[in-house]
Parts: C-alpha cells; structure tokens; sequence
C-alpha cells in the first residue's frame, strides 16, 4: 500500500496580470454600457429595463473590481536563485 504524503501538495498559485486584469475590464465596461443605454435609450426594451439596468450594473462593477483589484509586484517574492559566494580573502 502507498504511504500518503505527510505534507499537503499546496494548489499551483498564480499571481494577478495587470494584462488579464484589462482583458475582464474592458469587455465588462462595453457590455455594461450596452445593457444601460438599451434600458435608457431603447423602446423595445421598456419591459425589461430593470433587468438591463441590473445586468449593466453587474457588468460595469465586475469591470471596476477587475480595474481596482491589482496584482502583486512581480519582484517582491522573487527570491534570487543564484547566489555568488562572498569572497572570504
């Protein structure tokens, strides 16, 4: 029978792209704005404007947290992996 490990195997982390952070953004920003100016300016839609205000506000704050959300500085747990040995003479 296999032994289990005695340390827990920790998931794969990966660190917050400012890049991925606007590729969210800027999509949820223009679908929001979409959903508001259909319930604004759009006569069809007088039935279900409360539903495109509120999808267009889900939409324009999942944007503002993606904007605000910021990741971390991709050189503070960086550790150097290449260490010079100190001249002792």
């Amino acid at each position: 029978m296999r032994a289990w490990p005695t340390q827990p195997v920790l998931p794969f982390e990966m660190a917050r792209n400012r890049i991925a952070s606007g590729i969210v953004m800027v999509p949820c920003f223009l679908l929001g704005s979409a959903f508001f100016s259909t319930a604004i300016w759009g006569d069809v839609a007088s039935g279900n404007r409360p539903l495109a205000v509120g999808i267009g506000a889900l939409l324009v704050l999942a944007g503002g947290l993606a904007l605000l959300i910021q990741g971390d500085d991709p050189h503070a747990n960086q550790s150097n992996p290449v260490t010079k040995p100190e001249d002792s003479a």
